[in-house]
């Protein structure tokens, strides 16, 4: 029976995907990309095969991107991010809309009509609006992504003003030392973070709007985006897989 393979190498997770001959979800992966994408890559293809997915096997297929899609070997293509996520998005929500995909060191926005990519924007040139400022502010919180989503429910948000991650840290640290409540520093991390996403999507309008990305499963953030855009954000679990879906679509 033939399948094919879809890999997404992101800065933060590695992600794969396997779809049937029918084109129907059948197994999905994720482990941390760590300090080598080829190891990410190898560590994705061993468990595929544990798995019953062997690339190698006769009728699969394996479709590479993300930030290390040159590093996979057993790749047979390499197709770009934005192709990728649109793709990924149009088969799990629907060929028409607004995708807002939060990763680890980018933010994308891609509209599509009729499941192709119409136009995109995309924010690369720093980590404020992503999920890496969301790891680092939480860690100098000493709490979890959820458990600072948990707080930031029951804050008032302090502006947090600086567009560079080390700066903000500093600001937090400020914050911390003269005693504002860590839920109301939360809150300002969540907002901050938000607010810069929806900026961007504003330059691609329309709707509906979808999540994809490491924080499809975070409620609190999709509630604050829905908020900041004055619409409906839908988003599932199989999001965060997007542009691996996409890729074995393709």
């Amino acid at each position: 029976m033939g399948y094919r393979i879809g890999i997404d190498i992101g800065s933060t997770a590695a992600k794969a995907a396997v779809v049937d001959e029918e084109g129907l979800l059948v197994h999905t992966l994720v482990m941390p990309t760590g300090y080598s994408s080829v190891d990410a890559a190898e560590r994705l293809r061993a468990s595929l095969v544990e798995a019953g997915y062997d690339p190698a096997d006769e009728g699969a297929r394996c479709v590479a991107t993300g930030y290390g899609r040159i590093a996979v070997p057993f790749a047979d293509s390499v197709v770009t991010e934005i192709t990728c996520h649109g793709a990924g998005a149009a088969a799990l929500f629907g060929p028409d809309g607004v995708v807002v995909d939060i990763g680890g060191q980018d933010t994308k926005v891609i509209r599509l009509r009729g499941g192709k990519v119409a136009k995109f924007a995309m924010n690369d040139k720093c980590a404020a609006g992503t999920g890496r400022f969301l790891e680092v502010m939480a860690d100098r919180l000493g709490v979890s992504q959820a458990e600072l989503s948990h707080l930031a429910r029951g804050g008032e948000p302090v502006k947090i003003s600086s567009m560079c991650t080390v700066f903000a840290e500093s600001e937090i640290i400020g914050l911390v030392g003269r005693g504002e409540p860590r839920e109301n520093i939360a809150a300002g991390i969540i907002e901050s973070v938000v607010t810069r996403v929806a900026a961007l999507v504003r330059q691609v309008p329309g709707a509906p709007y979808v999540l994809t990305g490491g924080l499809c499963e975070n409620e609190y953030v999709v509630e604050r985006l829905a908020a900041h855009l004055d619409s409906t954000v839908d988003t599932c679990p199989q999001a965060r897989f997007a542009g691996a879906i996409g890729a074995a679509s393709l």
